[in-house]
């Protein structure tokens, strides 16, 4: 099926210290993940010294995102934020860490190799610690789709979690990628978590002046030169890294609907824009989900009536 059947909330055991650079701010970060209590969900608490005032909490909930051009970021870009939070969010969602507080001395979560790869190393290496509460999953209930020109997304009803990225770029190394598959925990460790971001070296200038990607390098992207060859020395980690990467972003994306999502996510030239309007579109419809304790249950609870399972605090923002 793709979904994790654990009946409980979990967090971490431990905490977890990350010191990096933002891959567009350039800015050095640490960053820890705290354990936190049932139904907290994942919030970023975002330091004084980042917001030039008093610390700031951010829930990682689509109300709050504030921009998806190269990145998803929380909050207000012009104050307070936090950006390229979807390497983190994917390896949380996929490793089924429902709470933890995510403390930064910055403004952007640190890019470490381009991919997922370290989280999952180090939640795994940590460990989850189960909780009381149940867990809440939202349940597709019927088609929903967004077209953005010659791209579109959607959701539909399945029996699991599953994952179908579609990606066609002009550029003949990359061409025309697909990666489908369920999504568990074993598929994204092994098939998605260690495909890294990638760009195009004839767009570094028009970034920098833009004040984007000034961390890049080939530690933590994988850049394409002028004439359509891998620049890094060691190639591809996977022959299909950038669909896998894509798909990647969007298992984080999605994550910030708050619980795990009951249903196949389907996108074609997709990005993080797209992922994040076809998110707000399915949680928009009411018709479109419902809120279950299980995998297997049906619906137990109406909208506008959070009762009868832990529904996540975010979810009156949608019902």
């Amino acid at each position: 099926m793709g979904i994790n059947v654990l009946g409980h909330q979990t967090t971490l055991r431990e905490k977890i210290e990350f010191t990096g650079v933002g891959v567009h701010s350039g800015q050095a970060v640490t960053m820890t993940l705290l354990p936190s209590e049932a139904d907290t969900g994942i919030i970023f608490n975002i330091s004084s010294d980042a917001t030039n005032g008093e610390p700031v909490d951010l829930l990682a909930n689509l109300k709050m995102v504030g921009a998806t051009d190269l990145c998803t970021v929380l909050g207000n870009p012009a104050g307070a934020h936090v950006a390229t939070i979807e390497h983190l969010m994917a390896a949380l969602r996929a490793l089924h860490v429902d709470n933890v507080v995510v403390e930064m001395d910055a403004n952007e979560v640190p890019v470490m190799d381009g991919s997922s790869a370290v989280f999952v190393e180090a939640i795994k290496a940590t460990g989850l610690a189960s909780l009381a509460a149940t867990r809440c999953y939202i349940r597709v209930n019927k088609p929903v789709r967004v077209d953005m020109g010659a791209s579109w997304g959607e959701f539909v009803p399945y029996e699991g979690s599953r994952f179908e990225v579609e990606i066609d770029f002009e550029c003949e190394t990359i061409g025309r990628q697909k990666f489908a598959s369920d999504m568990t925990e074993e598929v994204f460790c092994t098939e998605l978590s260690r495909a890294r971001t990638f760009g195009f070296m004839k767009d570094v200038e028009r970034l920098w002046a833009a004040g984007f990607a000034l961390g890049s390098s080939l530690e933590n992207s994988v850049v394409i030169g002028d004439d359509n060859r891998i620049i890094n020395p060691e190639g591809l980690r996977y022959t299909d890294e950038f669909v896998r990467h894509k798909t990647l972003d969007a298992v984080g994306d999605l994550a910030l609907a708050g619980a795990p999502i009951i249903g196949c996510y389907r996108s074609y030239r997709g990005g993080h824009k797209l992922n994040s309007m076809t998110l707000e579109a399915l949680l928009s419809d009411k018709d479109a989900f419902d809120f279950v304790e299980s995998p297997m249950s049906r619906p137990r609870v109406r909208h506008g009536e959070l009762i009868a399972v832990s529904a996540p605090a975010y979810a009156a923002v949608f019902v």
